[in-house]
């Protein structure tokens, strides 16, 4: 059993997924779960819908319908013939997800985006799935919110493993490629939930654990993965070999080549991680796996960009003691708000975090009726693993650090934008 997971970039057309089919076809001589994501900037675009959705603009639906169009244009240019099944599937998903936009946003605002953004897996899924089979591969598309079972917490849902593995070996039985959705779930009652942001890669994780899959391969459209994003830093250096407790660190400091949920479940079950090139598969790329540290031991470099930075204090000026601070992050919990790297001093803690549009202002707003609260936006946070002066200075600059932290390993600066 393999678990291969490709990303919107790699299906953001149609010469885009007659190349993944043709990566697919190298591999079925054994049983394979597909995991894809939404199609090129689908998710974003989706992200609109919500946005229109919740402030009542008027125009959720037309931005949906333009999703739709975007899709269907693909699935004419890859099938020479109207595809009834797939025709059938797009109409009943526009009209059930029209019939949700006509009507008040869902409440809170998590669960209106979960019910959104969703769709862009499913319809991915399904052209690529039905594509397959028209060019003569077995292959079985599955919705995966019918067997990945969370709990509530939209946008960051976590996955029930009893119930997830009873449903994923109910319905992965056959020696056939199996296509599912990355990103999503539901909870038990059937109401969809996302995993987070970039959630696929753990999508891909958790049906290789709960599989028992001999590996788990990311198709990207880099070499493998880097000690920086070469489209940041110079001279990127490919990372052959990666220990799991180093790529869970990366993970965790905002690399976007792994979601940070995904290594532990493979760590427990020791399958290999392999991230490769789906625009030049023949290359080995990079595998994570049970070694020390990496190979080669290089330091590596992490940029977040659009964030922001929340400075709390008390209005009495007293010390921030754990009650303030257990008020805090109560609110940035209640609205998903994800804390990026933090300080304390004796009258104020200061938070790094990403700037959203819609969930910042309200976390703010709760923020003020009990602190004074300060903020400083266009700001990037930059991480540093296996650091030295020379790496330090190199990010600085002359810029003033806003928030700065130095342990052992890891260098982490809040920085203006340039």
């Amino acid at each position: 059993m393999r678990v291969f997971k490709f990303g919107g970039a790699s299906v953001k057309d149609a010469e885009s997924v007659k190349n993944v089919a043709s990566i697919i076809a190298r591999y079925n001589d054994r049983p394979l779960v597909v995991v894809v994501s939404a199609m090129a900037k689908t998710t974003n675009a989706l992200e609109a819908v919500v946005h229109a959705w919740v402030n009542n603009s008027g125009e959720a639906a037309a931005l949906f319908i333009e999703v739709m169009n975007f899709h269907r244009k693909i699935a004419t240019e890859l099938f020479a013939s109207p595809n009834a099944d797939l025709e059938n599937f797009f109409t009943i998903l526009e009209a059930e997800t029209l019939a949700l936009l006509s009507a008040p946003a869902l409440e809170p605002y998590g669960k209106a985006y979960d019910a959104i953004v969703h769709r862009g897996e499913l319809i991915s899924t399904k052209i690529i799935s039905n594509y397959l089979q028209s060019i003569g591969q077995n292959s079985q598309w599955i919705d995966t919110r019918s067997c990945v079972i969370t709990n509530d917490a939209h946008r960051r849902a976590t996955v029930n493993w009893e119930e997830t593995e009873n449903r994923i070996k109910s319905v992965i039985t056959e020696p056939v490629i199996y296509f599912v959705q990355g990103f999503i779930g539901s909870t038990p009652q059937g109401i969809a939930t996302t995993l987070g942001r970039e959630g696929s890669d753990y999508t891909a994780s958790v049906f290789a654990h709960v599989l028992e899959a001999d590996e788990v391969c990311i198709w990207k459209d880099v070499p493998g993965v880097l000690n920086g994003d070469p489209k940041v830093f110079n001279n990127a250096v490919l990372l052959e070999e990666i220990s799991y407790r180093e790529a869970i660190e990366l993970a965790y400091y905002g690399a976007s080549v792994i979601h940070p949920k995904t290594i532990q479940p493979l760590q427990r079950k020791n399958i290999p991680l392999y991230v490769r090139s789906f625009l030049n598969p023949e290359l080995r790329g990079t595998v994570t796996k049970s070694r020390l540290l990496l190979k080669p031991l290089v330091p590596c470099y992490i940029r977040k960009t659009e964030q922001a930075l929340i400075s709390v204090a008390t209005r009495d000026l007293a010390f921030i003691v754990e009650e303030h601070l257990q008020i805090i992050y109560s609110i940035f919990h209640i609205h998903g708000l994800t804390v990026n790297t933090n300080q304390n001093s004796a009258i104020s803690s200061s938070f790094c975090v990403n700037n959203d549009p819609i969930i910042l202002p309200r976390v703010l707003a709760d923020l003020h009726q009990h602190f004074d609260v300060k903020t400083n936006s266009n700001l990037e946070l930059y991480t540093i693993r296996h650091h030295s002066p020379q790496t330090r200075q190199a990010i600085c600059g002359d810029k003033k650090p806003l928030l700065e932290q130095i342990t052992r390993e890891t260098y982490q600066v809040v920085l203006p934008s340039s």
